[in-house]
């Protein structure tokens, strides 16, 4: 028999707002897709590097280009987090009462 005492709450952990989930959901896929890239651009610079240490001077400039690419995109997506998690809750942006849909008085 559980009590009020035992009964954990999960409006006060956060669990049970689904604005919240969606949030953290969108901010766990924001930085998978950072670590994908960052692996893409280390990749790219090990590439690069090595074509150019074997005579191949060419492919410096594309390498470069390509990954100032991959940089704004990493940019991009971390400024996307960071926005996504100064977003308030709609319970916490309303101060005072909430007007209805009826106006009284």
């Amino acid at each position: 028999m559980t009590g009020p005492s035992t009964r954990v709450d999960l409006s006060r952990q956060g669990l049970s707002n689904p604005v919240r989930r969606r949030r953290r959901v969108a901010i766990d896929a924001a930085l998978v897709m950072i670590v994908i890239v960052l692996m893409v651009q280390m990749w790219l610079l090990t590439a690069t590097l090595e074509s150019y240490l074997a005579g191949h001077h060419g492919v410096a400039l594309p390498g470069l280009l390509s990954s100032l690419a991959l940089f704004a995109v990493c940019a991009f997506l971390y400024r996307l987090v960071l926005r996504i998690d100064r977003m308030k809750d709609r319970d916490e942006v309303s101060e005072g009462p909430r007007p209805g849909p009826w106006r009284i008085g």
